[in-house]
């Protein structure tokens, strides 16, 4: 037989990870990668780039790839050289002097649920706003030493990575995370295992793992259903942020609240208050009644165990941005769940909609999370107003501003977003007790005693950072997507460090308008091209794949960034992430935001622009509406002038333009004898002085104790005393209004008005007698006057004025009260009659009303 040339089989291929080995002596450093409170201390970022300044960057700031690729040569040489020495042993006495400390007991403790985290770029599990938001509030509780902890997701591929094709189209290209070169952990069971947890999903269960983000003190616990255990349809709920379809986004939403509750229970983790950061995780509550149900007590009595310790943050201002799903595809998940709560199927979906009878209407997870949470708040002021009118139509019979949705305006965390270079100057004129008394604005006034030249020069050497960290950044993706490289050159040839340097930056939505800047393209040459006054603008900010808007907007600004007259002067800055962001909020001048008025909730980015010195120039809305001061920064009026959005966007520009011109860059450039702005430091000090310390992260998380948490956990408390009593006996009150609310009756009016018409300076009786049907004094009644039609603003109470019960026979309760008009006008007048009951948190938490006649 003839002998076969080649004989070879396919081989099979297994990876085999080879790691570094930490010798003894610098064993502490991997439970210090371990732990993201490197994030917001400097020095600890700068220890771990000393161990290999090269390496650090090449594994782009992720301390345990960094250990995990030193080389054996490398860590003999760090143990043997003291200086690199002495810099871990002080590290880690800090880290471990700060660990140390036992959370604040004093507190309610919180669970909170979150779609997203940004806690730091190596981490993925972010796309924008909302995470940012939850990861600093993560690191202040952190700070402040509370008993809190969180749950989310961990993302295989996580957001997208953008990169810009030739022609400025949008590329989304999603990476997938090694989950073994992370800050993370696996969560182990008590026999050393892998934790898992089992989530129902229809007839079959989906098993997530669980690991944990030590963040500082914080636990953060992040599911992951991408393993061996799961169909090939359900490993991909956590593949993607906001990916997938409408059956996937409901897969998700019930991993995360049904998912949360379940881990948190294995864990044997029970906290006073849970606050759903968004409606995505609103089936928390779901999950938290059946628990109550399958223990013994009725619906109605768990849902005011549930209610009572529960809080809703919505960050949308409007209804299109919360999620529906049709009832067919809700009812195929969850069709399940109206048995274990002892409810029919058309209460339990009537829970997530503002007409729960109402058959066409999507079931909304914003609207459960509303009938499923005691307390609700927007993110701003502002915010917290559109709120109230937006949830309005769940509580028909109020008023929006009689609503109880309340608001606390966002902040950022000062250790994560101010500079190195503004943290030194801050510790070095700033009170000893700066960090543990953020809010106090007095002693940030001690900014005014810095000299104006270490200011100048603090802001010169962070714009300086900026530009050398674009042209390190992007040369190379500049040179590999752009084509010609001698237009690449010449583009970074032209970026002028001394020049007057405004960023727009953020998530592309059309209603930010980052068209704006481009209304007038002459207009802006004259400006971007002045020789003896150069200006810069930076845009960086990714679109949703979906939004086709969105993504035509960075083509449109990409496209005339290429143009001979702006190249240099406007660039786009692709893949904005965390470490961008920490470069542009501290290095540019300006931080310009120009979002449809009220479609702003809070917005963050300018306040971390306010640590850093940088000057905001915004439309008057989310948190700039309180935050503007005269002669701190620049304001566009809040109040719209045309209803056509084409004119009002014609106008802003103007605006904007003009104040460019006339204001900010000949204040800007009206340099002394030393090369610098007198008046424009004056600018940066009073913004300094008079508005970061409003904004920061430990006032948020003090705002929420203060108006939520801490009310809610004593009232949750009272209500579970002597085994669940109160919650009971309220809702067993519920019940028994519920039932006769309709049979009751107004036996007798009487008004001294004739013909509804009265004078001013004059007084007037008013009295009813109601049959109470032996509710027993559970009534009461109030008379509204709402303002002329004429009045401008649109609240439209004007005055709401309470009946005193005076007596009683048998059922029937006499109610009294003495009007005097003090102006003169015609006013909508009607009485409200409303269950009362002094248990109740707020009017909306039972919210029956019936309109008598006057």
């Amino acid at each position: 037989m003839k002998i076969k040339a080649d004989y070879v089989n396919e081989p099979q291929w297994k990876n085999l990870t080879i790691k570094s080995r930490l010798p003894e002596e610098l064993k502490c450093l991997d439970e210090l990668a371990h732990n993201m409170w490197w994030v917001w201390n400097y020095e600890a970022r700068n220890m771990f780039k000393s161990l290999d300044e090269k390496l650090y960057e090449e594994v782009g700031h992720n301390p345990v790839m960094l250990l995990e690729q030193l080389s054996y040569d490398r860590n003999e040489e760090i143990v043997k050289n003291r200086t690199i020495m002495k810099k871990i042993k002080d590290v880690y006495t800090k880290f471990r002097k700060y660990m140390d400390v036992k959370p604040d007991t004093k507190r309610p403790s919180v669970a909170y649920f979150s779609m997203e985290y940004g806690i730091n770029q190596v981490l993925k599990i972010y796309s924008g706003g909302l995470g940012m938001l939850a990861g600093d509030y993560l690191k202040e509780a952190s700070d402040s030493n509370v008993d809190l902890c969180a749950v989310g997701f961990l993302y295989r591929y996580g957001y997208f990575t953008q990169s810009l094709s030739m022609d400025g189209q949008q590329i989304a290209k999603y990476e997938a995370q090694n989950f073994n070169s992370l800050p993370i952990e696996r969560q182990l069971d008590e026999n050393g295992n892998p934790l898992v947890v089992d989530v129902p999903y229809i007839n079959y269960q989906v098993h997530a793992y669980v690991w944990r983000v030590n963040v500082g003190r914080i636990k953060l616990y992040l599911l992951d259903t991408d393993n061996e255990m799961n169909s090939e349809f359900d490993k991909p709920i956590t593949h993607s942020l906001y990916g997938g379809d409408w059956e996937n986004r409901l897969k998700q939403e019930i991993l995360l609240g049904i998912g949360g509750i379940l881990t948190l229970k294995k864990l044997g983790i029970k906290k006073n208050i849970y606050h759903c950061n968004e409606g995505h995780a609103a089936l928390c509550n779901l999950q938290r009644l059946c628990d109550y149900v399958s223990d013994g007590l009725t619906f109605n009595q768990a849902l005011e165990l549930v209610r009572a310790s529960s809080l809703y943050t919505v960050h949308t201002p409007v209804p299109a941005g919360h999620d529906y799903f049709d009832e067919q595809l809700f009812g195929k998940y969850m069709g399940g769940y109206p048995a274990m709560l002892g409810i029919s199927w058309d209460e339990f979906i009537g829970m997530g909609r503002s007409n729960a009878d109402d058959h066409s209407e999507k079931f909304c997870m914003s609207i459960f999370a509303c009938n499923t949470c005691q307390e609700i708040n927007g993110v701003s002021k502002l915010h917290g107003w559109v709120s109230q009118k937006m949830f309005a139509p769940l509580w028909k019979g109020y008023y929006p501003e009689e609503n109880h949705v309340g608001y606390v305006t966002n902040g950022v965390h000062l250790p994560t977003w101010t500079a190195t270079e503004w943290r030194k100057v801050y510790d070095k004129y700033f009170d000893p007790s700066f960090m543990s008394d953020q809010s106090n604005e007095e002693i940030w006034h001690a900014i005014y005693n810095v000299p104006d030249d270490e200011i100048w020069n603090t802001r010169m050497a962070l714009k300086k950072k900026l530009i050398d960290y674009i042209r390190e950044k992007f040369t190379e993706n500049w040179l590999r997507n752009q084509g010609d490289p001698a237009r690449v050159v010449s583009l970074l040839e032209r970026i002028n460090p001394n020049a007057l340097m405004i960023g727009f930056c953020r998530r592309f939505a059309t209603y930010k308008r980052a068209h704006l800047l481009f209304t007038d393209l002459d207009r802006l040459s004259k400006i971007v091209n002045d020789p003896e006054h150069p200006v810069l603008f930076f845009f960086s900010g990714k679109a949703h794949p979906a939004d086709g808007a969105g993504q035509g907007l960075i083509q449109k600004i990409y496209q005339i960034s290429q143009r001979p007259e702006f190249l240099g002067k406007i660039i786009f800055l692709e893949d904005y992430d965390m470490q961008l962001a920490r470069r542009l909020v501290s290095g540019v001048d300006i931080w310009m935001n120009t979002p449809t008025r009220p479609l702003e909730a809070s917005g963050t980015s300018g306040e971390k622009a306010e640590m850093n010195g940088v000057v905001n120039l915004s439309v008057l809305d989310g948190w700039w509406v309180e935050g503007y001061r005269k002669g701190a920064g620049w304001a566009l009026k809040q109040e719209r002038t045309y209803e056509n959005q084409t004119y009002q966007d014609q106008l802003d520009a103007a605006t904007i333009y003009g104040l460019l011109e006339n204001e900010i860059i000949p204040l800007y450039y009206s340099k002394n004898k030393k090369n610098y702005s007198e008046n424009w430091v004056k600018v940066i000090k009073n913004s300094i002085a008079t508005i970061a310390p409003h904004y920061t992260m430990k006032r948020q998380l003090d705002d929420y104790y203060e108006k939520f948490y801490t009310k809610e956990a004593a009232r949750s408390k009272k209500l579970q005393e002597n085994g669940n009593r109160l919650a009971k006996d309220i809702a067993q009150w519920k019940e028994t209004v519920a039932e006769r609310w309709d049979a009751i009756k107004v036996v007798s009016n009487q008004s001294d008005l004739i013909n509804n018409a009265g004078e001013t300076g004059m007084k007037y009786k008013l009295r009813y007698v109601i049959d109470e049907q032996g509710l027993d004094n559970a009534i009461g009644l109030e008379l509204l006057a709402l303002k002329p039609e004429q009045s401008a603003g649109d609240k439209e109470v004007y005055f709401v004025q309470q009946f005193k019960m005076i007596g009683h026979e048998g059922n029937n309760y006499t109610f009294e009260t003495t009007v005097e008009p003090d102006v003169a006008g015609t006013f909508r007048t009607c009485v409200r009659m409303y269950p009362k009951n002094a248990n109740l948190p707020h009017r909306q938490d039972f919210c029956y009303v019936r309109w008598l006649n006057l």
